[in-house]
């Protein structure tokens, strides 16, 4: 494994005013994750919550003929405020991190040189810290997508959604749920995502013996699409069952009771299968949705800094 080529910031660029900048680039590179993902999206999550469909191509085509073109853009509104803010706080997180892994590096060895572990660990912490946006986020985003279409739906926009799911078991019991699973997949996903990234571009600059910010575009979009690959395959099945318990009933309705007992009867039920359900369209759309957020941050930063 080749050794980490890092990039050093200058002080101009410490402090509050690269954490600035690592915010600002997360929310633009957010905002092109959203319009690129959304329609693949909707998909993987009807069919990790819902048998009506016989796969991907077949839900795709039922969503279209059934619903209509814009029903692929359904819940939009709520991830592209939400995303943005989401993927922002991912890269400020990460950032804050591994500069603060280097300044620990430093102290202790004169070298501030991340190791792999300590880039899955700021990955981590990225994640987790996103957590607190991403849970309610994506809960409202899949209320919205797996509601009925037409006269019959349940919710009128994120507002009204906000509300009734506050109304059956308040802000934390209804709005939260699926928390705890979310933090698994958050910190794990994550951690996967940045250090395979980094990796990439390390392997690359030290190979070719560039600095970082020579590394052309459409390499960046291809390492950050491999990146993506590998976010979803380490932490799917977190995903399965966050889907599962952010789209069930209330009440008398509510089939899984906790993250463990959602995890219990999907395997009872499913096996292992039950865990990958949805796995293709989301590889599908891992590799550009993920290529576009890095590339878009790349060249944000650039332009920027």
């Amino acid at each position: 494994m080749s050794k980490p080529h890092l990039e050093h910031d200058v002080p101009e660029q410490g402090g509050l005013k690269r954490t600035l900048k690592d915010l600002f680039a997360g929310a633009v590179g957010g905002v092109a994750q959203v319009l690129l993902g959304q329609p693949f999206d909707i998909v993987k999550v009807r069919l990790q919550t819902t048998s009506q469909y016989t796969g991907a191509l077949d839900a795709a085509t039922k969503i279209y003929q059934n619903e209509g073109a814009l029903a692929f853009y359904k819940g939009t509104l709520t991830p592209l405020i939400g995303i943005g803010a989401c993927v922002s706080v991912q890269f400020g997180g990460f950032h804050y991190a591994r500069r603060a892994f280097e300044a620990r590096n430093t102290a202790k060895t004169g070298s501030p040189q991340l190791s792999y572990a300590q880039y899955y660990a700021a990955g981590a912490f990225a994640g987790i810290a996103n957590t607190v946006l991403s849970s309610p986020i994506e809960h409202i985003r899949i209320r919205l997508q797996t509601q009925p279409h037409g006269a019959n739906r349940l919710y009128a926009g994120p507002i009204d959604c906000v509300r009734k799911l506050s109304a059956h078991q308040g802000v934390l019991g209804g709005v939260y749920r699926g928390t705890a699973v979310t933090f698994l997949r958050e910190a794990q996903a994550y951690g996967v995502w940045f250090t395979t990234f980094e990796y990439l571009m390390n392997a690359d600059a030290a190979r070719n013996g560039v600095a970082r910010d020579q590394i052309s575009t459409w390499k960046v979009a291809f390492y950050g699409g491999l990146a993506g690959e590998m976010l979803w395959i380490s932490s799917y099945p977190f995903d399965v069952v966050k889907s599962k318990m952010q789209s069930d009933g209330f009440g008398a309705d509510q089939k899984y009771r906790s993250m463990r007992d959602c995890f219990a009867k999907v395997w009872r039920a499913e096996g292992m299968r039950g865990f990958w359900k949805g796995i293709g369209p989301t590889l599908l759309r891992a590799m550009p949705v993920s290529a576009g957020t890095f590339a878009t941050v790349e060249v944000t930063m650039r332009l920027i800094s």
